[in-house]
């Protein structure tokens, strides 16, 4: 009888670790595994970081994200990535999307054809010299935007992304008012957030504790819809 119940025991405890290997989430000793991924998404959102990269803030940065499970896409600026490829490749390194922010963050609307061809395309050269590829995002510094400046990303192949949200972090936005801001996300939106603010590096965890909490994960960017989809 002992030895019976020994065998059983044994077995209880076999398809535990079988489930655990798996990734499903075993009921209790002896009941039934559930089919569902341990981190099943019922949607996405596009987190966005702009401004980067910047050696005083984006390792952090990118340390916050990766402890809380987080991919983004960064809008690098041209001149910074050009003043730090490392910090560009890091960003690779940890999962990151990069996307064009411009070189010099001009008011680009307030620039001729030509001033806008070279603040776009000095970033596309920036960027994939860094180790970044070749963007095919492209965010509007301001989120100014125009016919023109739409054409000119369009012939280096940039979808031009604005945001859905915007997290107030370059105006001062507290820790709180972030957390909240990314708290209106539905599936498929974007939220504006920066490199540089130690407030949205404080917001991080707080943020990836709501997304899970709402069945919620963060994606990529699609340059076909603008939207949040799985990542590819």
């Amino acid at each position: 009888m002992k030895d019976r119940t020994d065998r059983s025991l044994r077995s209880r405890v076999a398809r535990v670790a079988v489930a655990a290997a798996v990734g499903v989430c075993p009921l209790a000793v002896g009941g039934t595994a559930s089919a569902q991924p341990a981190a099943a998404c019922g949607g996405y959102v596009g987190l966005t970081f702009d401004d980067g990269p910047q050696a005083g803030n984006t390792p952090a940065l990118l340390d916050a994200l990766r402890q809380n499970g987080l991919r983004a896409t960064m809008f690098n600026q041209g001149q910074n990535a050009a003043a730090n490829p490392s910090l560009v490749r890091a960003q690779v390194a940890a999962g990151m999307w990069v996307g064009n922010h411009s070189y010099t963050h001009p008011h680009l609307t307030r620039l001729g054809q030509a001033q806008i061809d070279s603040e776009i395309a000095r970033t596309q050269q920036a960027i994939a010299q860094g180790g970044g590829g070749t963007p095919r995002l492209f965010r509007p510094p301001y989120g100014e935007t125009n016919t023109t400046v739409r054409s000119v990303a369009a012939t280096y192949g940039l979808t031009q992304i604005i945001w859905d949200v915007d997290s107030q972090d370059w105006n001062g936005a507290s820790t709180d008012a972030i957390v909240q801001a990314a708290a209106r996300l539905t599936s498929g939106q974007v939220i504006l957030m920066h490199d540089w603010p130690a407030n949205t590096r404080a917001a991080i965890p707080r943020i990836a504790q709501g997304l899970a909490a709402r069945g919620l994960c963060a994606g990529m960017i699609s340059p076909q819809t603008g939207r949040a989809v799985a990542p590819a």
